[in-house]
């Protein structure tokens, strides 16, 4: 049976008074050369990314009129960030030149082999508290969890609408990568992974 807990007992439950979505970062490297340099300011201008999602698919195995569910096969979801747009459209440029390696505009030419075009990505969630981590990033903000995406290739790059009443915006475009598989970074804290 549940007991009662107080909200003494929850505030101590909530260590570092919880991770916040807002401190993370983006980082992608091995990045085709076909592309072109990534511009060092992606980490500041990835506005939005995610954690990952985990999938196993059960499997139903029929037993004498029940169903009977067994671990089937690991599976990964797309993946996509969101992108501050520059004047210079340094970051677009690099995406669309990454998926131009991929398929050709003009033709359907392109990079056959996988290893030329995938490269690998790492998100980084930010902890608020830098007594207790020992991973740190340059800017020596701690780490408390990161994910590295390995064999990513972008496969949409968003439009970015153009209009006479969005006066006071900055421009914003997601890119969609294929994800072959991630895996969760140890650290300090969470020593299992």
């Amino acid at each position: 049976m549940a007991t009662n807990k107080t909200l003494s007992e929850f505030k101590s439950a909530l260590s570092g008074g919880g991770a916040r979505p807002n401190l993370f970062e983006v980082s992608i490297s091995n990045a085709p050369a076909n592309a072109g340099p990534l511009d060092p300011d992606f980490i500041m201008l990835c506005k939005a990314a995610n954690l990952p999602a985990s999938n196993i698919a059960s499997i139903d195995v029929p037993f004498r009129g029940r169903t009977f569910k067994v671990a089937g096969d690991r599976t990964y979801d797309t993946w996509s960030i969101t992108v501050i747009n520059d004047t210079d459209f340094l970051i677009r440029t690099f995406m669309e030149n990454w998926m131009q390696h991929i398929g050709q505009y003009k033709d359907s030419s392109g990079a056959t082999t996988p290893s030329t075009y995938m490269a690998s990505a790492q998100v980084d969630q930010l902890d608020r508290n830098a007594s207790t981590m020992s991973q740190t990033t340059q800017g020596g903000i701690k780490i408390a969890k990161s994910y590295k995406f390995e064999d990513i290739f972008p496969t949409n790059i968003s439009a970015i609408d153009l209009s006479f009443d969005s006066s006071d915006a900055i421009e914003e475009f997601t890119v969609e990568f294929q994800v072959n598989y991630w895996y969760p970074i140890a650290n300090k804290t969470d020593p299992t992974t």
